[in-house]
């Protein structure tokens, strides 16, 4: 019993072995350069590049911005999958190095961390040459700058479009000009200014509309006294400046309370916005005396209180001459 259990645990940890060794087999990690050897201030690129199995999660090295006195300009990343197997991945770091000092750099190795362990790249040795100069020859001064004779037509041909531009924005704001001056000059036309039409004789009109429109005497009560009172809101609002088209009956009164109105009027105007109120609301029927009578109270109200007019016999705070 024992026998079989130590061989069946020699078989697992085979396994294991062979899983692992193949699992490593997939990875690698390397570094390369395009370029050994590169004059000053010329660049090349580090390329360091892993193959692993794409579930696995992979820790790249981190590059400072130089390398010595090797400097790291740019990078890019690449990456690309196993034709024969999409589990397996590489990818790549592109980093664009140069050098300003002339000798032979040594890049280090860097170590990417994976589930398998540690991957270490190889360690490069990066050349940088100085410009080869021939001292056998003889030094020469340096040339003078040549002397070109630039002429108006070598001008002209090098800013031909420019010159059109010009010549055609003279010849449009000559044609406009020549245009403004020689078209006809329009009359003018003077409108005859119209007098404003004063407030209540306003008002008096519209209520003519409404008699003329004979809307009580062809049943239909609610909507002539929805007008009769619109009318005279719109009259109130506009004569003593309050709210009297959102306001209600009682509201009105209120704010109409101190106003230069006589005792007379406001009866008329309070016989006239309650059984408004009655109809509209309350659906009251009055009668044709009281449609009519409602009528003459109002255009009465609006005639009275008709601004810089005074009821003869009321002084200027609305009570009865004594």
């Amino acid at each position: 019993m024992n026998r079989y259990i130590k061989y069946t645990l020699a078989m697992l940890v085979l396994l294991a072995g062979f899983y692992q060794t193949g699992r490593a087999q997939n990875f690698g990690a390397k570094a390369t350069l395009d370029k050994k050897s590169i004059l000053i201030g010329e660049q090349t690129q580090l390329n360091l590049s892993i193959r692993f199995h794409a579930k696995d999660s992979i820790g790249f090295p981190k590059l400072a911005d130089s390398i010595g006195k090797i400097q790291l300009i740019k990078f890019k990343a690449d990456t690309a999958f196993d034709p024969g197997d999409k589990s397996i991945k590489t990818i790549t770091r592109h980093y664009t190095i140069t050098a300003f000092d002339s000798g032979t750099y040594v890049i280090p190795s860097y170590v990417f961390k994976s589930p398998v362990g540690d991957l270490p790249t190889d360690t490069l040795n990066l050349d940088v040459r100085t410009v080869a100069v021939d001292t056998t020859k003889a030094f020469y001064d340096i040339k003078q700058p040549l002397v070109i004779n630039y002429t108006f037509w070598d001008w002209l041909r090098d800013n031909w479009k420019l010159t059109l531009g010009i010549l055609a924005g003279l010849i449009i704001g000559g044609g406009a000009v020549f245009y403004l001056l020689r078209r006809p000059k329009k009359e003018v036309v003077v409108e005859e200014v119209k007098p404003d039409i004063p407030l209540h004789i306003q008002a008096l009109q519209k209520l003519d509309e409404i008699k003329n429109k004979q809307l009580w005497q062809h049943d239909q009560v609610k909507q002539y006294y929805i007008e009769l009172s619109d009318v005279v809101r719109e009259y109130l609002e506009k004569r003593y400046t309050i709210q009297a088209l959102e306001q209600t009956s009682e509201e009105i009164f209120a704010s109409l309370r101190h106003m230069d109105i006589a005792s007379e009027d406001r009866n008329l105007l309070r016989q006239l916005l309650v059984l408004s109120d009655m109809v509209k609301f309350a659906k009251e029927k009055p009668a044709a005396n009281e449609n009519e009578k409602s009528m003459e109270n109002a255009v009465t109200f609006i005639k009275d209180t008709q601004p810089h007019a005074k009821p003869a016999g009321v002084d200027v705070k609305g009570d009865e001459a004594k």
